[in-house]
């Protein structure tokens, strides 16, 4: 059913074999994508992506980074909105609402006990800014 295939890493030009059995695997787990890197370039982007650095392809900047693990999180430089003391957060701020450092932010949260419903559901305040 499967054979042999000789493929081009996209980062290197190199020329490398995607056996049978990877193509039997890649199958199995519902891959329909052919890899596109050699393991050697498959390998450093791993170790690049989970060291954070991205380079300026791909990655973390703006919307919704997908996931990985482990790596390092990007953080934004911002002024409490309520102390005024110079913070990071690991997320942008879009400007439209306050940031609060992490201080201030576990000073205004609602007490956690119980179960009870989530914290951005109608009713209910809170003091928390959304």
């Amino acid at each position: 059913m499967f054979t042999d295939k000789n493929l081009t890493c996209v980062d290197c030009g190199a020329t490398f074999v995607f056996t049978a059995g990877e193509q039997e695997f890649h199958s199995s787990k519902g891959f329909s994508n052919e890899p596109r890197r050699c393991t050697g370039c498959r390998s450093a982007r791993r170790s690049n992506r989970d060291s954070g650095d991205m380079g300026g392809g791909g990655g973390r900047s703006g919307g919704f980074g997908g996931g990985g693990g482990g790596g390092r999180r990007e953080m934004f430089d911002v002024v409490c909105g309520q102390c005024g003391k110079n913070t990071q957060v690991p997320f942008n701020p879009r400007g439209d609402r306050p940031v609060l450092c992490s201080d201030c932010f576990r000073s205004s949260a609602p007490a956690r006990g119980g179960g009870g419903g989530g914290q951005r559901g109608g009713g209910g305040g809170g003091g928390r800014r959304w």
